[in-house]
């Protein structure tokens, strides 16, 4: 004993000398935790995402959750699963890591051992949960092997454990996570709502990383001592119970034991009975004790040597209830004694005695004696003589009950119900009548009825739309010419002059008329006219003939290219075919250019000494002969196919020759094999022709589009505009979806004068360029104070409502929509256009898209490149137009019986609502016009290398075997031949592998000539039999063959960003560019620009530059003379005319810009080595263009931000672009990348969704959170331009390869339904009801939105919840006293309105206000004054800040020991008053919730609640029934009507709906709400253990102190963060303080004044920063 005290001693000392680094540990962890984000942590396409779960984390968060209690282990585990589940339900995939090391952990708390083991036993036994428990430390080599190989999108771990010891075991994980750039989520603090998760995260900094690696040694040596020192303890905890024996010999023991159950059992048994019995007897037999945890660990830890003896583990995780053991000992040692005694029934007294007998029968040392009569122990077993068994109290519970109410919308939506539910009395005090409005006496003067103006209203505009002012209308004039100018420079279309159809004859069936059609009459022909006609006939001859001769100009010099440089001149061929409209002229060129290919084979093959045949010529004679049998059939004739079948010969083709010359005599062996290119001609086209297969393509033209000719499933589209009928259109990205919009459009336009069409894309940043493409492809005629087209944005709004094409975000559409003095605009609406529609199923804006969705009547269509089920999303919508189809027709009926014109419905004035169809079409097209690449990038010996990656290597035999191959998964031609290669390779005795031989599969045997749609069904068939493969049991071949598949490991440098310059080079040289590389973080894209052009200027060297660099060179030269002349031209005219002299001054200005750009250029001499622009590109533009885009885009952004470092990188080529940046630098960015000045541009996701820059390859250039499925399949959509490229390149650089498969192999996103309704949402309902211009209109709206819900379509329950809610919501609002019982609205209804998306915090400030609590806080500085004290003004943000700027941090972190006061980090609590009506509110909020659920209870069916929510393994107890002891038990089922009865196990009642920390915990999860839906604010938020959660003080601290950097420094958020949150709050005290002035008639109130002031203060403080952060830009 002395000699193992002395190593406790050792050790302990050892961790001693580690202190100074655990707490260093602690506090680096502490201080990252106000940086955490807390949002959902399943972003919204997770399945691309894979994480892990630190197992001992969830143990000890579900083991501290407020409503468990310590014992009930089925509650307990119905907490783990509840967890589990919630990831699941998102799509998460993950796995549960249990660490060998971490059981030392629990040696303080033997009775979580047996727990924790069984944890372990259940997930891997009765779910399907990954558990892994092969590593031994966080900090082992395994491990970290295991991160590398499956690189998790972030690992869930808890931040304190039950212990200090465990806590420091917590952090060695987080900060190894952090160091092997894995992002950490805390896993206390979670909160879940219907559909979502959130939690903190911490991501993985350089400043972590760097931490880990630098203390590496360290933390190695601290973990190690604190291992030990754990062991350690595991001997002292042993000690008394054990005495002289040690671990290893208490395993043995154990074993033993489980060997004599087995052979006493040998039919096996389940894990409840073969615990009871071997724990007893383990316990009895050794030490003569009762039953000890340590027995059951032991015994737990052991079943694996149980083999195959038949042990069932279903409930494994009902092992033990303290509860139940203490009621039971109480009745046997109390209650039994005074009372009848209760029979225990004969399923539990057979159970009984057959475990006592085996009991008895395993303990050899004694004589346990008989089971029967029950016996008790001579000391009592509970302490006191008082029942465990608590009594239900409901008086806190509130009367269920609602108050009446009535309304046409109330009545049809959830009259069904009313029936069924209670009604409360006129008389009861519940009932609003019944008591008086607590409103100040301030209030009086306020006209709190009042509707607000809208954000439309409010949003500015930078120029009155209606003024007639010349300086306006110059203003006006120049904008649009901005727009068109844009426009045009994004797609080179001609625009179309629009005619209404109703004012002008129709145009042809083309509707693509490029003049104004007039009616005129006609006139006689003068002999004059006669002359002036055949004179123009002679004028036309001749320039057909000049025409002519240029023609054949043209054609001798491209024959004579070839004859020099064949690829050159083919090059020239391929762009004269494309602007030839000829058939006969193009078949003549195509035949010269196959006379011109067979001439350069036959010489090439010639040459002596060649080891390898240059294929590239005969992959151009093939295409010229798949061109000429496949577009000019019937002008072929036999000479023709003699000659071809020639060239065909030459290759080796004899088959294919015989085919089309039988009498084709083939020459001497040696002269053939000199020839052959020694391929399969159908191995041939698909491995060396895959992206020139000709497409199944429409031939005949449609005349409704002039430009292309459509295919099947574009027409398809513009019959579904021409119906009237609606769309969901899901086509790949740049498949040519958004032509069917501009045909709508001008459907529209051509109708009326006031039809409007809205489109409706998914960011702001979309918006100015669709409207730009508007402005340039169409221009009409329209009556005063009407324009084409308008924006509408939350940042400005342009000619919105006297516009006929509105482009516009969803947010800022549905502020229309839901305005009640709208809806004469809105009766306007003849189509609207949804955008990326996928956004429908993101966290972010999803509410808005749905709404949208079921509340238009009009047609619509939805646009989509990724949705998995569109079936479902066309169903759903279809019902939404039968329903409209049906209230039209009753409304038409109304409107028929109605006889005076002025009661008549609105909508219904207007007969386009009788044209339209109510079908809603689903048109799909699966296949790009492009085929994509992906490539890998690896760095090696200081060099990048490119690895193709083949699509297949990203699946595994689960997934195939599971979801088999993802829709979009679509592998080239050249991918299909490697998989067939690798299948025949891996399997040699394969049967169908001659079958599937491309030279003898069905589809191309003796085929001349192999299409698209050929190879993509021999894809097909290979994609079938690998899975057929794996169906028949070859599932070791098909990971062979997909191993062999895999590119090697990725090779990577310790700092890749240095290597970035490098990549771009690369591709340079092997001609990938254009291309956007995208990455996440704004001022990287910043510097990595930067690195590339300072990597250029590196590398520029002294010698002569290019022909092309002179050629250019003397160009710059012509333009700066004439440049020059202009400018002192313009001097002169400023000294004559004053006047003007301003606007010339602006000129010169703007010209010296140009100037100083064309000099620089010259100076530079740029070679192509040494620019990523577009030599030529940029020769036309200055020389041909005069450098007019130039010089216009320049003007826009002389005084940026960033305009002049934008400036200096397009000199070089080079741009970038993300959301930080002004729009105009943007458009300056754009415009020059598709100009070809600008070929290399990083970019974050601003060009994700539907911005117009197509480029030849795209290269994911950093790894983020938010490269998810769905932004992977947007972005690398960019790649390979249409009509341009015939092949897209992706690249991966510094992607980890498991994130890589990932990306690939996950699904297309499914849509998924939200919780749809919210307590603002019904009140603006309800207003919209009320205030609507037509009644009958507005009430069929209100009802499409309640009865239409994604999330209850085809689910009748989920539908009972929603109108449950709804009733719940109106009872909220009436007895808040914003509707009155018939649903009209009340006070105060427009400003809670108004402020709808700060739910429930606009409820709260309005509560706060009709207090008065803001009057007695407003008080002036003095008597007299109209200003506020500054003391005032804090308090007032602070209480703001409370409401408006919600920002939490970690409760932990309130351990930290800081360097500067917490109070500047952690946000002080509301004024006492102010603290007092909140919970107030809080409280009759909860009761009205709570007594929502109770009636919600009543509906749901409870079977699924008595299962595990995972396992599904039931715990109904039937089997006690006849049991009168478990009646008496168990039949406290009073009070717990809305709880889950797992939780009842710990004593949980009906009483703890109304506690904040435990609601969300407790309610009955078939009920389909969760406690978020109740609009409570609490003054703090609770985590999981009931730790209060602080609030960030971001905001008062900046208004405080106005210091960015120093809020960075102690708040923790970065500054592109805080920015957006400091504007974000701004806005919302400036919609507050406009609301308050327009509802107070006078101007002089306190709180009307005070507001005023506060908006006013912190938006200049706001511009002063940022004024100072732009200077610090520009230095």
């Amino acid at each position: 004993m002395d000699l193992a005290g002395s190593v406790v001693g050792v050790r302990i000392a050892g961790l001693k000398d580690h202190e100074g680094f655990f707490r260093k540990m602690t506090t680096l962890i502490l201080n990252e935790m106000p940086k955490a984000g807390y949002s959902s942590i399943l972003n919204d396409f997770v399945e691309s995402n894979f994480f892990v779960i630190d197992g001992d984390s969830l143990l000890v968060t579900c083991l501290c959750v407020k409503s468990f209690k310590w014992g009930q282990n089925l509650h307990f585990f119905y907490l783990v699963e509840c967890y589990l589940v919630d990831l699941m339900r998102n799509g998460g995939q993950f796995a549960v890591v249990f660490f060998k090391d971490a059981e030392y952990a629990y040696f303080d708390f033997p009775e979580l051992l047996p727990l924790r083991t069984a944890l372990i036993l259940h997930l891997q036994h009765n779910t399907n949960v990954d558990v892994q428990t092969e590593f031994s430390g966080c900090l082992s080599q395994d491990w970290k092997l295991y991160l590398e190989q499956h690189y998790p999108y972030f690992l869930i771990v808890s931040e304190e454990g039950l212990s200090d010891l465990q806590t420091h075991l917590f952090n060695f994980l987080i900060i190894h996570s952090w160091g092997m750039k894995v992002n950490v989520v805390l896993s206390s603090g979670h909160e879940s709502d219907t559909f979502r998760l959130y939690a903190h995260t911490m991501e993985s900094t350089d400043r972590n990383q760097s931490f880990s690696k630098e203390n590496e040694a360290v933390i190695q040596s601290a973990y190690k001592s604190l291992i030990q020192h754990l062991e350690e303890r595991r001997i002292s905890a042993l000690a008394p119970h054990f005495e002289h024996l040690k671990w290893n010999d208490m395993m043995k023991e154990a074993c033993q034991t489980l060997f004599l159950l087995q052979c006493l059992w040998p039919e096996g048994s389940d894990i409840q009975r073969v615990l009871c019995v071997t724990s007893c007897s383990l316990s009895l037999r050794m030490y003569h004790r009762i039953l000890n945890k340590w027995c059951e660990h032991f015994i737990l830890s052991n079943l694996n040597v149980l083999g195959c003896w038949n042990l069932n583990l279903n409930h494994v995780s009902d092992l033990y209830d303290e509860q139940l053991l203490k009621n039971i000992a109480f009745y046997y040692e109390f209650e039994s004694t005074q009372e009848p005694h209760l029979n225990l029934g004969d399923s539990i007294r057979r159970d009984y005695e057959h475990l006592w007998n085996a009991v008895s029968h395993l303990v050899k040392e004694f004589d346990v004696g008989k089971c029967f009569p029950l016996r008790t122990t001579r000391r009592p077993f509970l302490g006191q003589k008082k029942s465990v068994i608590q009594e239900i109290s409901l008086e806190k519970m509130p009367s269920v009950g609602f108050i009446p109410m009535t309304s046409s919308v109330i009545d049809e939506f959830v009259g069904d119900m009313m029936k069924d539910l209670p009604i409360l009395k006129s008389d009861d005090p519940i009932v609003p009548s019944q008591f008086k409005e607590k409103t100040s006496d301030e209030l009086l003067h306020w006209h709190a009825q009042r509707l607000l103006s809208d954000d439309y209203d409010r949003i500015k505009c930078h120029i009155d739309e209606q003024s007639r002012d010349p300086h306006v209308l110059d203003f006006l004039k120049k904008s649009q010419d901005n727009q068109q100018f844009y426009g045009k420079s994004l797609e080179s279309i001609s625009t179309k002059v629009i005619v209404t159809q109703t004012t002008q004859p129709k145009e042809d069936s083309s509707g693509a008329s490029g003049k104004i059609l007039q009616n005129t009459k006609p006139s006689k022909i003068t002999k004059k006219k006669k002359k002036k006609k055949k004179k123009k006939k002679k004028s036309f001859l001749k320039e057909d003939q000049n025409k002519d001769q240029q023609k054949d100009d043209l054609l001798f010099s491209i024959e004579e290219e070839m004859k020099m440089n064949l690829h050159s001149g083919i090059r020239k061929l391929e762009e004269y075919l494309t602007s030839c409209a000829s058939n006969s002229v193009k078949f003549g060129v195509e035949i010269l250019g196959l006379i011109a290919c067979f001439k350069a084979w036959k010489e090439h093959c010639q040459g002596e000494g060649k080891i390898s045949k240059d294929l590239s010529i005969a992959v151009q004679m093939m295409k010229r002969i798949h061109s000429l049998l496949e577009r000019y059939p019937e002008i072929l004739e036999a000479e023709h196919h003699q000659y071809i079948a020639k060239c065909l010969k030459y290759l080796g083709f004899n088959d294919l020759a015989n085919s089309l010359d039988p009498t084709l005599m083939i020459g001497d062996d040696k002269k053939k094999k000199k020839y052959s290119i020694d391929i399969g001609p159908a191995r041939f086209q698909l491995q060396y022709m895959g992206h020139y297969l000709i497409r199944d393509e429409r031939k005949n033209p449609d005349p409704r589009i002039q430009d292309f000719i459509p295919n099947t499933w574009q027409r398809e589209l513009l019959d579904v505009v021409d119906k009237n009928e609606s769309a969901v259109i899901v086509a790949p990205v740049s498949a040519g979806k958004t032509y069917a919009s501009y045909y709508c459009m001008e459907k529209v336009l051509r109708e009326s004068d006031d039809g409007v069409v809205v489109y409706i894309a998914p960011a702001k940043s979309l918006v100015g360029q669709v409207a730009a493409t508007v402005e340039n492809r169409f221009t009409k005629a329209l009556p005063a104070g009407r324009t084409l087209c308008g924006a509408f944005t939350r940042d400005y709004r342009h000619n919105v409502l006297n516009c006929q094409v509105l482009i516009t975000v969803p947010e800022c559409f549905e502020i229309l929509l839901l305005a009640p003095h709208r809806q004469k605009w809105v009766e306007r609406i003849r189509y609207v256009i949804f955008d990326e529609v996928h956004y429908l199923c993101r966290e972010v804006g999803a509410k808005f898209w749905e709404l949208l969705l079921v509340i238009i009547r009009c047609p619509f269509l939805v646009l989509s490149a990724t949705i998995n089920n569109p079936t479902l999303l066309t169903e759903w919508l279809q019902s939404v137009k039968q329903y409209w189809k049906q209230a039209d027709k009753i409304m038409e009926e109304k409107f028929i019986s109605e006889k005076q014109a002025d009661k008549c419905l609105n909508f219904l004035r207007d007969n386009s609502y009788k044209n339209q169809s109510y079908e809603v079409r689903l048109v799909l097209c699966e296949e790009r016009d492009n085929d994509l690449e992906k490539h890998i990038c690896s760095v090696k010996h200081d060099d990048v290398y490119f690895d193709h990656f083949h699509p297949c290597a990203a699946l595994t035999t689960d997934t195939i075997e599971k979801y088999g191959f993802p829709p979009d998964l679509i592998l080239t031609p050249q991918e299909s031949i490697q998989l067939y290669d690798t299948m025949a390779h891996v399997w040699e005795a394969w049967p169908r592998a001659q079958e599937l031989c491309p030279e003898e599969f069905i589809l191309f045997k003796n085929k001349i000539v192999i299409k698209k749609l050929d190879a993509r069904k021999y894809e097909e068939n290979l994609k079938a039999e690998l899975t057929n493969w794996i169906k028949n049991g070859k599932v070791k071949k098909v990971k062979r063959v997909l191993k062999n598949l895999s590119p090697d490991s990725l090779s990577s440098s310790e700092d890749m960003v240095k290597m970035f310059p490098l990549l771009v080079e690369k591709l340079r040289q092997m001609d990938k560019l254009p291309a956007i590389f995208f990455l996440f973080n704004n001022g990287d894209v910043e510097k990595r620009a930067g690195s590339v052009c300072s990597f250029l200027e590196k590398i520029e060297t002294k010698s002569h530059p290019h022909t092309e660099c002179h050629s250019y060179v003397f160009g710059i030269d012509e333009v700066l003379e004439k440049v020059v002349k202009m400018e002192k031209t313009q001097k002169r005219c400023i000294k004559k005319n004053p006047k003007r002299a301003e606007k010339l001054e602006r000129k010169l200005m703007y010209r010296a810009e140009y100037i100083n750009f064309l000099e620089n250029l010259k100076i530079l001499e740029i070679s192509e080595d040494h620019t990523y622009a577009d030599v030529k590109a940029l020769h036309t533009e200055i020389t041909r263009d005069k450098g007019s885009t130039l010089d216009r885009v320049l003007k826009r952004v002389r005084l940026t931000r960033n305009g002049k470092e934008l400036k200096a990188l397009a000199q070089r080529g080079i741009g970038y672009h993300h959301s930080g940046m002004y729009f105009k630098e943007k458009e300056f960015v754009e415009i020059l990348f598709v100009k070809g000045l600008i070929r290399v541009v990083m970019a974050t996701g601003t060009l994700a969704s539907g911005i117009h820059m197509p480029c030849k390859s795209v290269v994911f250039a950093q790894d983020s959170v938010y490269l998810d499925a769905l932004n992977y399949r947007q972005m690398s959509g960019r790649a390979g331009r249409r009509g341009q490229d015939l092949l897209g390149n992706v690249y991966f650089f510094d992607i980890p390869l498991p994130k890589i498969k990932r990306l690939l192999a996950s699904g297309v996103p499914e849509l998924r339904e939200q919780f749809p309704l919210s307590i603002t949402l019904v009140l603006r309902l309800m207003l919209l009801a009320s205030k609507g211009d037509d009644p009958e209109d507005t009430k069929a709206k209100v009802l499409s939105v309640l009865k239409h819900s994604l999330l209850s379509f085809k689910r009748p329950r989920a539908m009972k919840t929603l109108k449950l809610y709804f009733l719940f919501s109106l009872q909220l609002l009436i007895k808040e006293d914003y509707l009155n019982k018939n649903g009209n609205p009340k006070k105060f209804a427009g400003l809670a309105s108004y402020l709808h998306g700060h739910e429930p915090s606009n409820l709260v400030f309005v509560n706060f206000l009709k207090r008065g609590l803001f009057h007695n806080l407003c008080k002036p500085a003095w008597k007299g004054t109209q200003q506020f004290s500054q003391d005032v003004m804090e308090k007032l943000v602070l209480v703001l800040a409370n409401l408006f700027a919600r920002k939490y941090i970690p409760a932990k972190f309130q351990n930290a020991d800081l360097s500067f006061p917490q109070s500047k980090v952690i946000l002080a609590e509301l004024p006492e008053d102010f603290k007092a009506a909140l919970h107030e509110y809080n409280l009759a909020v909860m009761k009205d919730f709570a007594s929502f659920l109770l009636i919600a209870s009543k509906s749901v069916n409870k079977k699924n609640e008595y299962q595990l929510p995972l396992s599904r393994i039931k715990f109904t107890g039937k089997q006690c029934e006849d049991s009168q002891l478990v009646s008496h038990l168990m039949s406290y089922k009073e009070g717990r009507a809305a709880v889950s009865p797992f939780v009842c196990l710990s004593g949980n009642t009906d009483n703890d709906l109304l506690r904040p920390e435990t609601v969300n915990q407790v309610i009955l999860r078939t009920i389909g709400v969760s406690g978020t839906q109740a609009p409570l604010l609490w003054p703090w938020k609770l985590d999981n253990r009931g730790r209060r959660m602080p609030l960030n003080a971001y905001v008062l601290n900046f208004y405080q102190h106005n210091c960015l950097t120093r809020l960075d420094q102690t708040n923790g958020m970065r500054m592109g963060q805080l920015l957006k949150c400091l504007k974000d709050f701004a806005f919302n005290i400036q919609a507050i303080s406009d609301s308050l002035s327009e509802l107070c008639e006078n101007e002089h109130d306190n709180v009307v004044l005070a507001f005023k002031q506060l908006s006013q203060t912190f938006y200049e403080k706001l511009e002063e920063m940022q004024t100072q952060m732009h200077q610090n830009h520009l230095k």
